[in-house]
């Protein structure tokens, strides 16, 4: 192999790890950040949701530029946006300032994630030496998912939550000049028109319904940016339909459908997604917040899960996929029977049942949206996989935060009745289910404050108990709706070279 490949391998590793480990650290920062930067919940739920977001947005669009004006030049572009984003991140000072920073990370990671297979495909002509590098970048992709929350967690507790993003600074900076020197530039020999107008209509369609579910919880559900938040979504996902199917080259493309295991894969993913992944949130808040553990503590139950979830088998693709989705499901109803007096143990069990899973999920999944599709359009799935990924954590956020919140207001209220609080359960409920309990107490006579804690705590422990059942109700319909989607007879089992698809755990 020519010592450039080995470059390229290098380059597209180390971005594809900077990226997806910022799809989980963030949520073992949130409750420093929270503190450091006078965050709200729904702060919070944006701060992971809106990196999801610009993700699912721009990723197919970019594959596009790519082919059009280089695999390199728009994985460097997308290096220095993310690079320049992680900056602005760690220097942020309130909460617009952050969540505006990690769209922009958000932007420069979908670049990155849209060039990685077509950079090593085009580095490593031959077969043999091909299936290498992309086991290769697969082993680094799954360890950002697995042991990167870990090493980025040790990271917050020596030096801080904003180190979480410094650190990219000069990884990125001599990323980009090993690209530079040492990648070589390739293009697609044929490529189409970008799909502008299928760009704005997807990207307008998640960022409104993401808006209208994380502000339904300060607005309410009638209000009218909430209503119109659903309308707008509603009108630009029909758009993008009308505008993909009447477009000659559309960013994803109809013909992708016509094996109906293709449809199979994207609910897998977004059923994993929208649960195991979206929960990690409320999950951290949980354990640091309401349970007081430390970092490393709270790490050290994800790890478990990460260790669970490194397994694999050879029974056919569905009914790994619906098997893992079942896990996924059974896992977070061990989680969802809590009480306030629990420890972290009641978690254990559960955690290491999802992170199975997870596990037999993720690989599985994958690599029928791959093997489904023609060798040309097998970029195309791989990015409708990550598409499906990034957007289940976006709406799984969203949706489930607008349950937790609901039924936090609701138990506080039922807490506080009877007491000398009765009067105000209403204001505090509120301010739980917003995150803002610190000013709330903070506001309380001395006498009072015990009385606002445990009935806080409580709230939060019920409201987890719900979005755990709603999570594990999600899991086990995509269980079953998977077998009859994904197909034996529809999965060629090859790659575009040829040969057999790598099984990547982190995609």
């Amino acid at each position: 192999m020519a010592p450039n490949r080995w470059w390229t391998l290098t380059v597209v590793s180390v971005g594809s790890f900077m990226l997806l480990l910022d799809v989980t650290i963030v949520n073992i920062a949130l409750p420093d950040i929270e503190e450091a930067l006078d965050a709200t919940l729904t702060d919070l739920q944006w701060v992971v949701a809106a990196y999801a977001v610009a993700l699912s947005a721009v990723l197919l669009t970019a594959g596009s530029l790519a082919d059009r004006f280089g695999r390199r030049a728009v994985f460097s572009w997308g290096m220095a946006v993310f690079t320049l984003a992680s900056l602005l991140c760690g220097i942020a000072q309130d909460p617009l300032t952050l969540i505006a920073a990690r769209v922009l990370q958000g932007v420069g990671g979908a670049a990155l994630l849209a060039t990685s297979l077509a950079l090593l495909a085009a580095a490593y002509p031959d077969h043999r030496d091909r299936h290498v590098a992309l086991a290769v970048w697969g082993a680094v992709s799954g360890a950002a998912l697995a042991v990167g929350p870990l090493a980025g967690g040790v990271l917050v507790e020596a030096a801080g939550w904003r180190w979480i993003f410094l650190v990219n600074l000069p990884v990125g900076v001599l990323a980009l000049i090993a690209t530079a020197l040492r990648v070589a530039e390739s293009r697609a020999e044929s490529a189409g028109r970008i799909d502008w107008p299928g760009f704005l209509t997807f990207g307008t369609a998640l960022g409104a319904l993401s808006f209208a579910l994380l502000r339904a919880n300060e607005e309410g559900w009638g209000s009218a940016p909430v209503v119109s938040g659903f309308v707008l979504s509603a009108v630009s996902m029909t758009a993008f339909v009308l505008v993909e199917r009447a477009r000659r080259d559309p960013m994803l493309p109809g013909a992708l459908f016509r094996k109906i295991t293709t449809t199979g894969a994207a609910i897998g993913v977004l059923a994993m997604s929208s649960t195991a992944f979206a929960l990690l949130l409320y999950l951290t808040l949980y354990l640091q917040t309401v349970l007081g553990l430390s970092l490393i503590q709270t790490l050290s139950i994800f790890v478990a899960s990460a260790i669970a979830a490194r397994v694999g088998t050879v029974l056919p693709a569905r009914w790994l996929v619906s098997a893992g989705l079942a896990c996924v499901g059974l896992g977070l109803l061990l989680m969802g029977d809590l009480s306030a007096s629990d420890d972290w143990t009641a978690l254990l069990a559960g955690q290491l049942v999802t992170g199975l899973g997870v596990g037999l999920v993720n690989p599985n999944v994958v690599a029928a949206a791959m093997g489904a599709v023609e060798p040309a359009r097998v970029g195309v799935a791989s990015g409708l996989s990550n598409t499906c990924r990034s957007l289940g954590i976006a709406v799984g956020i969203a949706a489930l935060g607008a349950v937790f919140a609901d039924r936090v207001r609701d138990a506080v209220h039922d807490a506080l009745a009877g007491t000398p609080l009765q009067e105000r359960a209403g204001e505090l409920g509120h301010a739980v289910s917003s995150g803002q309990m610190g000013p709330a107490l903070a506001g309380l006579p001395p006498e009072q404050r015990g009385i606002f804690t445990e009935a806080a705590h409580s709230a939060f422990v019920d409201g987890l108990n719900s979005i755990l059942t709603v999570a594990a109700v999600v899991a086990f319909v995509g269980a079953l709706a998977v077998i009859p989607l994904i197909r034996s007879r529809d999965l060629s089992g090859t790659g575009p070279d040829g040969q057999p698809l790598p099984i990547a755990a982190g995609h």
